[in-house]
Formats: structure tokens, C-alpha cells, sequence
């Protein structure tokens, strides 16, 4: 089953909020998310394997780590994942970004693919998948599985807000990948939106609503 990791950093809690407010404008909400994104990459790359190497520093030489392995790979789910690329990248500059476009059928709640680009070598990377919100799960899981049709075994996904359903699609389906997430929230409404939630991340990211 996934490992669930809720991140309760009293900053991430703090910026949470303030995105959660409705009186919130799109300069600063664009401005959290990236935040946000920088925050919770932290804990998304604890695992990153280290190799230690010599150095010298301006009084001698030393012995001292470096990142070594597997580099990664930002996958952004169109089009509210861009929001949170960039805060990623402030820590992970020489990280490659994918993007693969998903919209939810407004009737169906199903998702359906539009558009896929990938760094070639997709399969040889550890593998961030970021979208803002993780409501029902169908979009998480059609992503997830179109990465691994190519090859790539190493994913995870982080969020910013998670409802219970899309954590249980994500367990059903992919027990291996891991779930980052800023808040678990209650439930999802007859319209799939998360409640409390946000309301619509990619509305409030460009300004379309």
C-alpha cells in the first residue's frame, strides 16, 4: 500500500492557509504554490542517494557527500502541475521536466489525455509527478500509468491537498508510489472538487475564472 507522507511543518501549515483563502489573489496564490512546492520537495528527495567524495576547502582537504545515482525527473500534470515546477527546480536545478496533459471530463470525472512530451530518458530517472490537488485519483493514475508503460519504476507523486478518494485510487492501483501531500482533507463534493480544498488550483494559478 502507499506510504502516505502528510507534511505538518508549521511553514507548509502557514502557506496552506493562505492559499486556502478565497481572498487570495493570483499573484500571491502563484507565489505560495511555488513556496509550497520548494517546502514539501524536501522531504520528496530525502531518499536521493549520496556518494562521498574529497574536496578541498580554503583550509584543507576534507571528505564530503554529493548527490550520486539516479538523476530525477519533474513530470507536471497540465496544467495547474506547472505551478509547481519552479519551486522544484530552485532546489533541483539540473532536474528535466515532463508534462503530460490531463482534463477531467466534467460528466464522467474520468481523465482524458491530450498531450505527452518526456525527457528520453525517462526510464533512467527517479520520478516527482506534481499536480496542486489529488481529488479523485483518476488523473494521478492514468499519469502513473503512462510513465511506467515507459519503463520508469522509480515515481512519486506530490500535492498540496489531498482528499481520502484520490488516496485510496492511488493505494488500489499504485502501492508502490509514494504520496506527498501538504493536507489530507475530507471529502470530495458531487462535483469531484475537494472540500475544504482550494477551490480550482489551475483557475486561481492563471487567472481563467
Amino acid at each position: 500500500m502507499s506510504e502516505i507522507i502528510i507534511l505538518d511543518h508549521p511553514l507548509i501549515q502557514h502557506k496552506i492557509t493562505l492559499i486556502r483563502d478565497k481572498n487570495t489573489q493570483m499573484k500571491e496564490f502563484r507565489e505560495l504554490v511555488d513556496e509550497l512546492s520548494n517546502l514539501i520537495s524536501y522531504e520528496a528527495t530525502r531518499e536521493i542517494e549520496l556518494k562521498e567524495i574529497e574536496i578541498e576547502t580554503p583550509i584543507g582537504k576534507t571528505k564530503s557527500k554529493v548527490i550520486s545515482g539516479k538523476n530525477i525527473a519533474v513530470i507536471a500534470i497540465l496544467r495547474a502541475g506547472l505551478g509547481m515546477v519552479d519551486g522544484i527546480l530552485k532546489l533541483i536545478p539540473p532536474a528535466k521536466v515532463g508534462h503530460i496533459g490531463m482534463y477531467r471530463d466534467p460528466d464522467t470525472l474520468t481523465p482524458v489525455e491530450y498531450y505527452a512530451k518526456l525527457p528520453s530518458d525517462i526510464k533512467d530517472r527517479k520520478v516527482i509527478i506534481v499536480d496542486p490537488m489529488l481529488a479523485t485519483g483518476g488523473t494521478a493514475v492514468a499519469c502513473i500509468d503512462y510513465i511506467k508503460k515507459c519503463g520508469t519504476v522509480d515515481i512519486k507523486f506530490m500535492c498540496l491537498i489531498a482528499a481520502p478518494e484520490g488516496i485510496n485510487m492511488l493505494q488500489k492501483y499504485h502501492p508502490d508510489v509514494k504520496i506527498y501531500a501538504a493536507a489530507l482533507d475530507d471529502r470530495l463534493n458531487s462535483h469531484g472538487y475537494i472540500v475544504p480544498g482550494l477551490g480550482d488550483a489551475g483557475d486561481r494559478l492563471f487567472g481563467t475564472k
